[in-house]
């Protein structure tokens, strides 16, 4: 499963909703939202994303760890709106009967994401500067 939200990330009810007695690892990966980038002070982050594109482009991400980890069960969630430092951005969450598996389904599963998922972030710096990035070098530029 794959989402996008607005509100705050339930780590608690995303374990639960990976509760498998077959599963003996569960990974999850937290990003949070830094301080600083490329040496400049980060005060928050703004986070759009194209709401059909993004979430088929997920869905197909996790759907892929699935085929390419069989063994694994994975979930993944990424923030929009305004985040401030501290903040949970994305998590990704992978369970297997083995931490191996597990780990390395996680791996690929935020690499894809991070990659492929038409997500846009802005930063805005204690400069005042704001500044849009993407990381999916296919997404193009922010939309308006």
């Amino acid at each position: 499963m794959f989402s996008i939200q607005s509100s705050s990330l339930d780590l608690t009810a995303l374990r639960q909703q990976m509760a498998d007695p077959a599963c003996g690892a569960l990974v999850v990966f937290e990003g949070l939202v830094r301080n600083h980038h490329e040496g400049r002070d980060v005060e928050k982050l703004h986070y759009t994303h194209h709401p059909v594109l993004a979430q088929k482009e997920g869905e197909r991400i996790v759907t892929e760890t699935m085929e390419k980890f069989p063994s694994v069960k994975a979930l993944a969630i990424h923030r929009i709106g305004t985040l401030e430092i501290g903040e949970c951005a994305v998590v990704t969450l992978t369970s297997s009967a083995h931490r191996e598996a597990a780990f390395e389904a996680n791996r690929f599963l935020i690499d894809s994401i991070k990659a492929c998922v038409p997500i846009w972030k802005q930063e805005t710096y204690s400069s005042g500067e704001v500044e849009w990035t993407s990381p999916c070098p296919n997404c193009g530029p922010v939309p308006h």
